[in-house]
């Protein structure tokens, strides 16, 4: 049967740290604070003039397919996963498809915050599947700090949110029983506005006003605890809901990769799955949560460390704004 599997993977981190303590001397915030509510002690903010989500995308990308071992014009396919796109249109999949001159391929853009990349990988897994396309490209990339209200009123989400690229090559594999085992996708807008940007917005009478921005509606707003509450819940759903479809036991993951939401969930989610701290790869310490990109960062950065073999059962879970969650479940 033929499976989709992860043959490369690459990402992209800017080289602007933004150390706790940098945050306390804009913000009335400090380390200790950050770090007990978040797990977070510095991430990375785009260095303006030089990265871009596209720039950061296609080092991500360049990255991946090194390490896939083949040419750029065997990718067929691009989806690209962000909330930020460099243009409000069109998105970032063309201009990505641009840098790589892939003139003629087709790029889908897809707008799932958080779990953007998890729901990317599934379409990329249904469209190997079916024999549509064989090598695609699946891409992470966000610039939030562009986008956070710096002052006291939005520190509980301006410590969280970061920029970064990741991105994966994933190809038909007819040859062994390696790959994509099984996607799992949910929804619930009710909690829609729990977790979102408000403005721009195509039905007001104007896109952009004064009024607009005096208001704060172009900055990120969380409700933290309401996040917190929905996602310990969803992310051991769909985890174990992965591990039903495929009659496999906890006991049987080699390693959890969660979206780096907030340090508290992730451990949260180890202790009610039994896992030890060799079966969950965090990064979230160092890079912030960079929405649509911690997933396939934290991919590139596990294999590259080793910590993910041939064979291993590696799964992936996502929860954020929609609310949307999502889960797959791999075989190395």
């Amino acid at each position: 049967m033929r499976k989709s599997k992860i043959i490369g993977a690459g990402h992209y981190l800017p080289e602007r740290i933004m150390t706790n303590d940098d945050l306390s001397k804009m913000m009335n915030t400090n380390h200790d604070w950050i770090v007990e509510r978040t797990g977070i002690e510095k991430r990375r903010w785009f260095v303006p003039g030089r990265d871009s989500v596209t720039s950061m995308a296609l080092e991500a990308s360049k990255m991946a397919i090194d390490n896939a071992g083949i040419e750029t014009a065997e990718i067929d396919f691009i989806i690209f996963a962000t909330i930020t796109p460099d243009y409000f249109i069109p998105g970032n999949g063309v201009l990505l498809q641009r840098e790589l001159g892939l003139q003629g391929v087709g790029a889908l853009d897809i707008r799932n915050a958080c779990s953007g990349f998890v729901y990317a990988l599934s379409i990329a897994d249904q469209y190997i599947k079916s024999g549509m396309y064989r090598t695609i490209l699946v891409v992470g990339a966000e610039i939030q700090s562009s986008a956070l209200d710096k002052s006291d009123e939005g520190r509980s989400s301006a410590v969280i949110f970061a920029d970064g690229a990741g991105a994966v090559v994933v190809r038909a594999n007819l040859d062994s029983d390696s790959g994509i085992l099984s996607t799992h996708l949910h929804a619930d807008g009710d909690f829609a506005e729990e977790l979102y940007v408000k403005d721009p917005g195509s039905s007001r009478e104007v896109r952009i006003s004064q009024e607009m921005i005096d208001a704060g509606g172009f900055n990120l707003y969380m409700n933290g605890n309401a996040v917190f509450k929905h996602a310990i819940v969803r992310f051991y759903e769909v985890i174990m809901e992965a591990l039903e479809a495929n009659q496999m036991a906890v006991s049987q993951l080699d390693l959890l990769i969660p979206h780096q939401a907030n340090l508290r969930i992730s451990q949260y989610i180890q202790q009610k799955l039994g896992l030890s701290d060799h079966q969950v790869y965090n990064n979230i310490t160092e890079y912030g949560n960079t929405t649509a990109a911690t997933i396939p960062i934290a991919i590139s950065e596990a294999v590259a460390g080793g910590r993910v073999k041939d064979g291993d059962i590696v799964c992936l879970a996502a929860f954020g704004s929609g609310f949307a969650w999502g889960s797959a479940l791999i075989k190395w």
